[in-house]
């Protein structure tokens, strides 16, 4: 793919911000003790200053900013995308037992990884442990089990079988290609403290990138959480019924009833997670293009819903889904420009384990938008799977091609101008 940007540029740019006296690791360093940005950047919201300052970075922070300083110090002259992807935990405990999970299995981000990789992008993919993952994911599905593409051949070796050997082939050159070029990090996440604090410091260290900088954020993050301070040391004992006391804001009682058992409750006590959005617009990544999602469950709220976030956070694109449509049908809502519905024809939809297009089976939005037209007789006939992802993200590279040409240099002219 030719992009639209000048190498040289950007490529001085990193180094200069380097020579210049900019310690990437320093600058990371003191966000991390700190909690808050610099003077210098714009004001922020505070909620992720307390956040910050009241629970402790994780223990894998170091090691993710290590890998993430020498893999972007690698790529500084072609874009970078940050995907967030799969669920975040709310622990109960500090030694942890018994958590709350965020409905995800990561296929929104692992899928778009390949698509960004094959467009020539390098990617740092934030996901959660043991979530899916570029490539692999065809093979660590139940749907796919891994031991079913392989058969036993004449010689007793390991071969795979016949009607699978293209799609493996290609699967595995994709991914060899990756590797090779070194433009896939891998860096996992489980609580939603690991995360916060993974992607805070790794958009602090993508700033030189400018806007070659892509935030494609598909993580579904949680939206409560027990703050540190608060948390039970040890696993929440349900034999042993405190009196008068609570742990942290887990808080067992009893209440009225004839049952010792009916009588006891887990109160959980949760805080907000504040939002982060503005303090990546505005003091982590000001130059980078920003893409969020909105997963809802009522389709006469999405589109609104998604707007709300834009209006709010003043980023670039918002893509809404429906949770049951999620599979072959997303909206783009940016600034300025109409809602854009992008869908997989019917007859194209990758089929779940029971056959259908999705577990959850609802009308899609098409007919109750404007801009859904009717197919070609070529795509009539194609009947080749389409995974919505394929659609999505060039549209995405498009937009943000379009962010990195809005970049006026000192001297020079754009041609947006």
């Amino acid at each position: 793919m030719a992009w639209l940007f000048n190498e040289e540029q950007y490529t001085k740019r990193y180094r200069d911000a380097l020579s210049d006296g900019v310690d990437l690791m320093y600058l990371s360093a003191y966000n991390w003790l700190s909690g808050m940005v610099t003077d210098s950047e714009p004001s922020v919201d505070a909620g992720a200053g307390d956040y910050f300052n009241t629970n402790p970075p994780p223990k894998n922070i170091h090691s993710h900013t290590t890998h993430s300083r020498a893999f972007i110090a690698q790529h500084s002259n072609r874009p970078v995308v940050l995907i967030t992807s799969g669920g975040t935990t709310v622990p109960l405990e500090n030694q942890t037992v018994r958590f709350i999970d965020n409905f995800s299995a990561g296929t929104r981000g692992a899928t778009s990884a390949e698509y960004f990789l094959d467009a020539g992008y390098a990617v740092i993919f934030l996901h959660r442990q043991f979530s899916l993952l570029p490539y692999s994911r065809h093979y660590s599905h139940s749907t796919n089990c891994f031991l079913d593409f392989l058969a036993e051949g004449q010689d007793g070796e390991v071969v795979a079988k016949q009607e699978y050997k293209d799609k493996m082939l290609e699967v595995s050159r994709k991914y060899n290609a990756a590797k090779r070029d070194n433009r896939l990090l891998l860096l996992p996440f489980t609580t939603v403290s690991e995360y916060l604090w993974a992607l805070k410091e790794i958009a602090v260290l993508m700033q030189p990138l400018g806007r070659l900088g892509l935030f494609y954020l598909a993580a579904a993050v949680s939206d409560f959480f027990i703050p540190s301070d608060r948390l039970s040391e040890h696993k929440i004992q349900s034999s042993e019924i405190p009196k008068q006391r609570q742990y942290g804001t887990i808080n067992p009682s009893r209440s009225g009833g004839t049952s010792s058992a009916q009588a006891k409750k887990l109160m959980i006590d949760l805080d907000p997670v504040p939002k982060f959005l503005k303090n990546l617009v505005e003091g982590w990544a000001p130059e980078g293009m920003i893409v969020s999602f909105k997963l809802e469950t009522d389709p006469s709220i999405l589109v609104q819903k998604a707007q709300a976030a834009l209006d709010r956070y003043s980023h670039h694109l918002v893509i809404g889904n429906l949770l049951s449509t999620r599979k072959w049908e997303v909206v783009f809502v940016a600034p300025n420009a109409e809602e854009h519905w992008i869908r997989v024809p019917s007859h194209r939809r990758v089929k779940s384990v029971s056959g259908q297009d999705g577990i959850m089976q609802r009308p899609s939005m098409a007919a109750l938008t404007k801009d859904a037209e009717p197919l070609t007789q070529d795509e009539l006939t194609d009947t080749t799977e389409l995974e919505i992802e394929s659609l999505i993200v060039p549209e995405v590279i498009e937009l943000h091609q379009n962010h990195i040409q809005a970049h006026v240099v000192p001297g020079e002219t754009s041609a947006g101008k």
